[in-house]
């Protein structure tokens, strides 16, 4: 899948959407880890592929309940 098709189905690699998100990339391998982002799909290379608009809106989501002082354990019970 060419990076142009990636794009206009709204798939993008681990570092376009850290970049994107404004964090950093060990956040969202991090994030991934214990459940709170999903990877959508893998390339033939391994790269992990996000749903732009769903993985933003989990990341936005995090932010705003790390403002309201709540651990990510509680974050990821009300999200998933």
């Amino acid at each position: 899948m060419t990076k142009k098709m990636r794009l206009e189905i709204g798939l993008l690699k681990l570092g376009e959407i850290a970049r994107e998100a404004q964090v950093l990339n060990s956040t969202v391998r991090y994030y991934t880890e214990i459940g709170i982002l999903k990877v959508k799909e893998m390339t033939d290379g391994g790269y992990r592929l996000y749903d732009r608009e769903e993985t933003l809106q989990r990341l936005n989501l995090v932010r705003q309940a790390n403002e309201g002082y709540l651990s990510l354990s509680d974050i990821k019970a009300r999200i998933v």
